[in-house]
């Protein structure tokens, strides 16, 4: 009699749990954008004949309900704790955690894609490049997996030959190696990025490359304490959040940046963007596919010109305490055609600075 009122506790239990999350989630008005993964909802799709007929409103109904479940961020974190702690398994979402820190799964070596980069390369410096500029530099950004990965058991890229591979075939440009340069450390935690108060010896070594010198000084100030990376969400691990650091001098602070796309000015940090769903937006605005920085201490008539992806915007205002302007150009928004209508390439010294993940993944680049 004891187990069968036990079954029947039970069976109400359910019943009430499964038919109360069904009443909420049709009483739940749909969210619109998830704050946590950073990205945009499914809502609700158009019902009609044609699309029952076809099939896309079932499609898009699953991807809809799993989008809008209730509490749907709890139930992803108990998802992500069980399958560490309680199931053992080395990652979730193809995200791993390890020594603190949250680090994708990105190997193996894509030759198709970094061929595919290298020729976007090539072009941009035959179109461009050849005959007018004063150097040349290209470096890869090592993903954080570089430094955490096989130490703790993860698979990883063969970096050496991602590295040995541009090494060689970019030869219009010097190769510089910056992994020595970082470490795990010089990367945040819950984030893709590097953090701009570990990148002086890292902006010291491309400079040195290129001929030019570094600040010799900075200040370091906290621009935020509520920094959630975009692994935080997508690893759905309750972690707390992190500082982003900026460094101050008198030069950096005089500096005025240019949106080609936007039109608007700022200085080399954004604080509006603090308050954005990428607050790393911070450095130099975020994306964009042309900036003009002017610096008024530069030396007259020196320009240089990166080409970058994201790391670019926290390490760039490290690199600019010779040159009177700087052009940050990045080819995933701006087609490469287009390049020459904003920039002048007689006499500038050029970086090319791009992460192993868009490289091994460089589809984004545009041709």
């Amino acid at each position: 009699m004891k187990k069968r009122t036990e079954y029947i506790y039970t069976a109400v239990l359910m019943a009430v749990l499964i038919f109360g999350l069904a009443i909420f989630a049709v009483l739940k008005p749909a969210d619109e954008f998830s704050e946590s993964e950073r990205r945009p909802l499914k809502q609700l799709p158009e019902l009609s004949v044609e699309t029952i007929l076809n099939g896309n409103f079932m499609d898009n109904f699953e991807d809809y309900t799993n989008d809008q479940f209730p509490l749907r961020d709890a139930f992803r974190s108990i998802k992500a704790l069980s399958r560490y702690y309680l199931f053992g398994l080395s990652d979730n979402n193809e995200l791993y955690f390890a020594e603190g820190h949250i680090a994708k799964l990105d190997f193996p070596l894509d030759e198709d894609s970094i061929n595919y980069a290298a020729d976007r390369f090539e072009d941009l410096y035959n179109k461009y490049m050849a005959g007018k500029a004063n150097k040349v530099v290209f470096s890869v950004v090592p993903d954080k997996g570089f430094y955490i990965a096989e130490e703790n058991g993860y698979p990883a890229m063969d970096y050496a030959a991602m590295q040995e591979f541009f090494k060689n075939r970019l030869d219009f440009a010097e190769y510089v190696d910056i992994t020595g340069t970082l470490g795990k450390d010089s990367y945040y935690l819950t984030d893709t990025h590097w953090q701009q108060q570990y990148l002086t010896g890292t902006a010291e070594k491309i400079l040195s490359a290129l001929g030019a010198s570094a600040f010799d000084n900075f200040e370091e100030s906290v621009a935020t304490e509520e920094f959630h990376g975009v692994y935080y969400g997508q690893s759905a691990l309750p972690l707390k959040p992190e500082k982003i650091v900026c460094l101050h001098n008198a030069e950096l602070d005089g500096m005025t940046v240019l949106n080609y796309e936007t039109g608007k000015e700022t200085g080399v940090y954004d604080f509006d963007k603090l308050g954005s769903k990428d607050p790393y937006e911070f450095y130099l605005s975020g994306p964009s596919p042309v900036l003009e920085v002017t610096n008024p201490n530069g030396e007259e008539g020196r320009k240089l010109i990166i080409f970058r992806d994201s790391f670019g915007s926290s390490i760039g205002p490290l690199l600019m305490n010779d040159y009177e302007k700087i052009f940050l150009v990045d080819t995933r928004y701006l087609l490469p055609d287009f390049v020459g209508n904003y920039v002048d390439f007689e006499g500038a010294d050029v970086l090319m600075l791009y992460s192993s993940l868009v490289l091994n993944e460089s589809s984004t680049i545009k041709k």
